[in-house]
């Protein structure tokens, strides 16, 4: 048992588990604040910041895309890797832009974020996913 447990070899069964987890974790506490900014779309849209140089109206419009939708499709583990993009972008914006990269200071949540995101890009769904049963991956 302890043998186990401190064994470094990788068991398929626990990373896609893993997968599952950090899935749906990123997904649900990313989507409030997406909800936040969807239900206050009006009064937020002309303060949010114009990173694109497309009006801080569209640019909102792009974050909550992300941070909804795409969370929703995420803890789903629907086309993850594709779903990721838009919360890989938002949330190098926000760390590296907005918090000018304090990962350390306000943009520490960012960062987790940005990690997390990256690390499901480069691993994908994993077997308990709508990618597995959908696209019979």
């Amino acid at each position: 048992m302890i043998s186990s447990f401190l064994s470094s070899k990788i068991v398929n069964s626990r990373v896609d588990i893993g997968l599952l987890a950090l899935r749906l974790t990123a997904g649900v506490l990313m989507l409030p604040h997406g909800y936040t900014k969807l239900i206050h779309y009006a009064e937020r849209k002309e303060k949010f910041m114009d990173f694109l140089g497309l009006g801080g109206a569209f640019s909102l419009a792009l974050v909550i895309f992300a941070e909804f939708f795409c969370s929703i499709l995420l803890a789903a583990g629907f086309l993850t890797r594709l779903t990721v993009i838009p919360l890989i972008i938002t949330m190098f914006v926000a760390v590296f832009i907005r918090h000018n990269g304090e990962i350390f200071g306000d943009g520490e949540t960012g960062f987790l974020f940005l990690t997390i995101y990256s690390v499901i890009f480069l691993l994908g769904a994993g077997r308990y996913s709508a990618d597995k049963v959908l696209l019979k991956k």
